[in-house]
């Protein structure tokens, strides 16, 4: 296919250190210029990733009409407004998960113009553990798929971090606690009926350091996990079903240099094979598939609405630390 050329807002370290390299290995995705608040900080980037051209300033690059996409990485409480700007100038937008603060603000992305597509960046939906995850679901190998289960930590008290500024989005909910909801959401197929949570909040930082949730799915499913950002760093995920379970081994930071692992159990307990997967990037993986929707070889299935679903979700977690009751997304 020809390939999509990308814009990217800001030199953010999800972008400059996962994403972007990731992007720069396909034949599909041409990186044509990066932007900063600051020209040096730009060019700084550009040079270290072989991008030919850098922009001062946001409104510059989108002025660009060489560029077909953009890539916004910027803090959340950013990512509404500007995804609305790349969408005026006429852009497509993958932007950073979570997309937006609350699913209110999320709305406000309904109004993009006819023909643009934005999507929330959950690069775990085009992973090939959780492709191959879902697949082996989906085929009855574990039997009834009941629950997700979901644990996911690291330890940062950085004070000039955004995970630690509550006021612009920081906090483990949003930055992490959105991985569980999206692969549960991914895996049955569904959608929760109600969620509950319990929440701990760093006194410093105003930010959930930690958070445990139940989703219950309907039907004997559901989705439990515990994420925080203030924990020795650990990932894992686990799918059981009545008949094996499936345990994806780094669900959510999966090496792109190293193959990918997961592990299938049957009914007997301490027993079950490793299948290990052929090395790849998700990053790549999640670039190329928006590339391809662009130029209209496949059907968008993760939109806008997918995105506000997802924030509905948040927001009802949010609410239930609150009330200390089940909540409706």
């Amino acid at each position: 296919m020809k390939p999509v050329k990308w814009g990217i807002i800001s030199t953010a370290n999800i972008g400059v250190e996962k994403v972007l390299p990731g992007m720069l290995k396909s034949r599909d995705i041409e990186i044509v210029a990066i932007s900063s608040r600051k020209l040096k900080t730009a060019q700084n980037a550009a040079a270290k990733l072989g991008i030919p051209k850098a922009y001062g300033s946001y409104e510059a690059m989108l002025a660009d009409p060489e560029i077909e996409a953009v890539y916004n990485p910027l803090p959340n409480h950013l990512h509404v407004p500007l995804t609305l700007a790349v969408a005026k100038a006429g852009k497509h937008v993958l932007c950073e998960k979570p997309i937006a603060m609350s699913a209110k603000e999320a709305a406000k992305l309904r109004k993009i113009p006819k023909g643009i597509y934005v999507a929330e960046a959950f690069m775990v939906r085009h992973s090939l553990q959780w492709l191959a995850a879902r697949a082996l679901a989906k085929k009855g190998e574990i039997g009834d798929v009941r629950a997700v289960q979901v644990y996911f930590t690291y330890f940062n008290r950085d004070p000039r971090n955004v995970r630690n500024m509550a006021d612009i989005g920081g906090g483990g909910l949003y930055d992490i606690g959105c991985y569980p909801i999206t692969v549960s959401r991914f895996m049955f197929g569904a959608e929760p009926k109600r969620v509950i949570a319990t929440f701990d909040w760093d006194p410093k930082f105003k930010t959930d350091r930690m958070a445990g949730g139940l989703a219950d799915f309907g039907n004997g499913r559901h989705l439990t996990f515990t994420i925080s950002t203030q924990l020795a760093p650990w990932q894992r995920a686990q799918i059981g079903g009545t008949k094996g379970r499936i345990e994806v081994e780094i669900p959510f930071n999966a090496p792109p240099d190293k193959p990918n692992r997961y592990f299938v159990q049957g009914m007997a307990m301490n027993e079950g094979t490793w299948h290990t997967l052929p090395v790849s990037d998700q990053y790549q993986l999640q670039a190329e598939a928006f590339g391809r929707v662009i130029r209209k070889e496949e059907k968008a299935v993760w939109g806008v609405e997918d995105a506000i679903q997802n924030m509905k979700i948040i927001d009802a977690f949010f609410r239930s630390e609150k009330s200390g009751k089940w909540e409706k997304p």
